[in-house]
């Protein structure tokens, strides 16, 4: 892992840009240390410089988290491929033509899953070595298709947040029984593009004693701010 940049920020956090491998990669940390470790994912091509994204990492090591993301394959500026390209392409078109899109949903949104699981593994081996990083680990994203199966293959998740605002491949909502972590889920009440009982269906079924689902009215990007307040007491509670 090698740091590129670092710049400090108010209340104390620390944001540092980093390449391991081809992975590019931000870490914030707090002025504690060591800290607990939050792994806050995103897709859907969107960059590691998403705002929404630094603004809720920002928040968390603000509150005694380190906080990593990523841009994983095909995300941000790493190069997608000719077939992604073409699944996009196809979604966009089937979108604005109202035609159903899931089967073109499954036919990259798994592969990435796929991709990126490995590199996110890679990361958080290089992230624990880090003395200012102290365990153990949460994951925080809007990914839930990734997280659930990191949930599943990566025993050093202790618990995780997810966000019901995208597509959740049947493979993941399969893999959705295996996960036995503490959760907390959110769902957007009216989200355009998450149909309802399909968030339900697959709160439902996880396999985790401890659960808790909020939902808000609203859409896509309508979560209430109070709700990032809410998920970091929830990791305070199973990372502290």
């Amino acid at each position: 892992m090698q740091f590129t940049s670092e710049k400090c920020l108010d209340d104390g956090v620390l944001e540092r840009e980093f390449t391991l491998g081809e992975i590019p990669g931000t870490l914030w940390t707090p002025g504690s240390a060591p800290a607990p470790l939050v792994l806050m994912a995103h897709n859907n091509g969107l960059p590691k410089a998403e705002p929404r994204l630094v603004a809720r990492a920002w928040y968390t090591a603000a509150r005694g988290y380190a906080v990593a993301t990523i841009d994983a394959s095909g995300c941000g500026d790493r190069p997608r491929s000719a077939a992604d390209e073409q699944a996009r392409a196809d979604l966009r078109r089937a979108m604005q033509a109202g035609e159903p899109v899931d089967e073109i949903f499954e036919s990259f949104i798994g592969p990435l899953v796929e991709k990126a699981v490995p590199e996110w593994q890679t990361t958080l081996d290089a992230l624990l070595s880090l003395p200012e990083i102290g365990g153990p680990v949460g994951y925080s994203g809007g990914w839930t298709a990734l997280g659930i199966r990191l949930a599943v293959v990566e025993p050093r998740i202790a618990a995780a947040g997810f966000f019901a605002g995208g597509y959740v491949p049947r493979a993941q909502r399969e893999e959705a029984r295996q996960v036995t972590i503490p959760l907390l889920f959110l769902l957007q009440w009216d989200d355009e593009g998450n149909p309802r009982q399909r968030a339900l269906d697959l709160f439902d079924a996880f396999g985790s004693k401890e659960k808790t689902l909020h939902a808000n009215l609203g859409g896509h990007t309508g979560t209430p701010w109070f709700e990032l307040e809410d998920g970091c007491r929830f990791l305070d509670r199973h990372l502290k």
